[in-house]
C-alpha cells in the first residue's frame, strides 16, 4: 500500500487531532501524583478530550477498553487502566490517540513519579531523547530504514535496547496506516525501502527495554513487558514532512 502524501489542509486537520492528544498527555503529566490511580488519570485525559471536541480514539480500538493506555513500570507499552494509585518511586507511560473530523492524533510521554532512582531518570531520557534526535535527523529523501537505524544506534548507545516487534507507524484517516516505523533496522540495508517525502505524517514512537528486547505480552491480553522482567519508557510523537523536515504536530 502506497504512504499517503498529505495536503496542506489535512496537516492542518492532523494537527489539530494531535494538539488535544498534547493537551491530555500534558494534564496527565501535571496530575501524576502519589495516590492517583490510573483509572481516575484516563478519565480526566477522556473528559479533556471530549471537551475539546475530540473522541478518545483508543477506546474500542482492536477491542482496547479505555481510553489512555497507561504503563507502569515494568509495562513498556498498552497497559490498561485499573484501581492501582500511584506510589512513589514508580515509572508510568501515557500513550493517547484521539480523532478529530475523522483525522488522527497520537503521542505519548514516560514519567517519574515523585522521586526515582538516577537509573530509571536514564531509561526515561533513553526514550524522549532517542525521540527527539531522530527527529531531528530527518530530511526528504532519506529511507525509512535510516530513520530505523537511528533510532536503535541511538538507544544502543545509551546502553539500552529497543523493543522488537511493535513500531511507529503512519497516521492519518487512520490511526495506523502505511509505513512500519521499527525502532530497530531490519534486515542489514538501510538504503533500501521507501523513501521519506514531503507530506507524509508519521508517529515515531521509541519503546526502551534495559537488557533484552524480547516482547511478553500479559494475561490481559495487553500488557506488554520485555522479558528481562525489568523497567521500561516509552515516548511518541505525531511529525509532518514539511519543506524537507519534520515538524512535530503533537505538542498541545
Amino acid at each position: 500500500m502506497a504512504i499517503a502524501l498529505r495536503k496542506p489542509n489535512e496537516i492542518e486537520k492532523l494537527r489539530t487531532a494531535n494538539k488535544i492528544v498534547g493537551g491530555a498527555l500534558e494534564l496527565l503529566h501535571a496530575n501524576t501524583k502519589v495516590g492517583a490511580s490510573l483509572k481516575e488519570l484516563d478519565a480526566m485525559a477522556e473528559d479533556y478530550i471530549r471537551s475539546h471536541g475530540a473522541k478518545p480514539s483508543f477506546k474500542g480500538l482492536y477491542g482496547f477498553p479505555n481510553a489512555v493506555c497507561t504503563s507502569l513500570n515494568q509495562v513498556i507499552i498498552h497497559g490498561i487502566p485499573t484501581d492501582y494509585k500511584l506510589q512513589e518511586g514508580d515509572v508510568i507511560g501515557y500513550d493517547i490517540g484521539t480523532e478529530k473530523d475523522a483525522y488522527f492524533g497520537d503521542a505519548a510521554i514516560t514519567v517519574p513519579v515523585g522521586s526515582v532512582t538516577d537509573e530509571d531518570l536514564a531509561l526515561i531520557a533513553c526514550a524522549k531523547d532517542s525521540l527527539y534526535h531522530a527527529i531531528s535527523e530527518i530530511k526528504e529523501g532519506m529511507r525509512f530504514k535510516e530513520l530505523s537505524l537511528i533510532l536503535e544506534e541511538f538507544i544502543r548507545g545509551r546502553g539500552f535496547v529497543p523493543l522488537y516487534n511493535f513500531c511507529g507507524h503512519g497516521i492519518g484517516k487512520k490511526p495506523h496506516e502505511e509505513p512500519e516505523i521499527p525502532n530497530y533496522l531490519e534486515g542489514k540495508n538501510p538504503k533500501a525501502g521507501p523513501k521519506i517525502k514531503n507530506g507524509m505524517v508519521f508517529c515515531l514512537e521509541p519503546m526502551i527495554c534495559q537488557k533484552d528486547s524480547k516482547p511478553i505480552i500479559l494475561e490481559n491480553g495487553w500488557d506488554v513487558v520485555s522479558a528481562d522482567g525489568l523497567r521500561g519508557s516509552h515516548y511518541e510523537h505525531t511529525v509532518a514532512v514539511i519543506n524537507g523536515k519534520a515538524e512535530i504536530l503533537s505538542l498541545a
